[in-house]
């Protein structure tokens, strides 16, 4: 299930809201996670909604990569992955 990590200062500059996203994306708690200048959307309900939501973004005037990412793939249990934005 894929699950995207978008720039905190770029979704706020889009005029995305949490309560809007997580609406429409049915996402849980711990879905959507803020973190050190990045937030991170997913893993997504269903592999069906991922052209939605990189529309959603991009119509919001966020750039694929430039302000977002999608890092798909299955990872085992055992693996964390640490990530935070950079100031610059």
């Amino acid at each position: 299930m894929p699950l995207f990590l978008v720039c905190q200062s770029a979704f706020e500059r889009g005029g995305l809201t949490r309560q809007a996203i997580d609406e429409r994306y049915n996402l849980t708690e711990d879905e959507f996670r803020v973190e050190d200048g990045l937030i991170g959307l997913g893993p997504l309900p269903s592999d069906d909604m991922l052209p939605d939501l990189i529309g959603d973004l991009e119509e919001s005037g966020l750039a694929y990569f430039d302000d977002f990412f999608e890092l798909s793939g299955n990872w085992p249990d055992w693996l964390t992955l640490y990530a935070r934005g950079s100031k610059g």
